[in-house]
């Protein structure tokens, strides 16, 4: 089944494949019971290896996009406060505002305006100043928390890739020990090292 992601357009991600190989160990050692020669023990052997492997992979896969969903969770709370920051600012505008206004009537009055207006239009500036520093911090925050769980998705599609493969090269193995078929077996090998190579990738990034 597919996750969706929050933040996400509702995109659903890949998960690990979910192919049934306990089956396919069956089968192969069953084979390896029937007939226990060099071939069949290094079908085994191999298999085990990938299973092993894939084990790993599907474990870093589900790490990877839990920790990405914490990341994005934080990401949503961030840019909550960034909005309540900007809401505080354009509040402290409209009361600068205002007291500017109470400030040009009574020049157009031709008195001389409270200093309290004055001092208060020069506070409301200098405290907007302050929530406009904050908004955009916590934006950075959030923009730097996004760009984290983007990578760490990026490594789950990989993770997850990987597992699907060694899987794929598990059911070639098990087809080569029933079919006595080397060339299955080598095209279960080369798509194991395809997982390997793309598991190693992942852990590299």
């Amino acid at each position: 089944m597919g996750r969706t992601f929050p933040q996400d357009g509702g995109r659903a991600m890949p998960e690990d494949a979910e192919i049934e190989t306990e089956k396919l160990h069956e089968a192969i050692h069953e084979e390896l019971e029937r007939d226990g020669g060099t071939f069949l023990r290094r079908i085994a052997l191999s298999t085990a290896l990938l299973a092993v492997l894939a084990a790993m992979a599907a474990l870093r896969s589900g790490a990877t996009v839990n920790q990405a969903l914490l990341l994005r969770s934080d990401a949503t709370q961030l840019q909550s406060q960034a909005s309540d920051q900007w809401a505080y600012y354009q509040a402290k505008g409209v009361k600068g505002a205002v007291q500017e206004a109470v400030r040009a009537s009574w020049l157009a009055a031709g008195k001389e305006p409270p200093h309290s207006a004055e001092e208060k239009v020069a506070r409301y500036e200098k405290e907007q100043e302050a929530i406009r520093e904050k908004a955009v911090e916590l934006e950075k925050e959030r923009e730097a928390k996004v760009t984290e769980s983007e990578h760490l998705l990026h490594g789950h599609h990989r993770y997850a890739n990987a597992v699907a493969l060694f899987q794929v090269a598990i059911a070639l193995g098990a087809i080569a020990a029933l079919t006595r078929s080397r060339v299955v077996w080598a095209g279960s090998m080369v798509v194991g090292l395809g997982g390997i190579a793309l598991l190693a990738w992942a852990i590299a990034l």
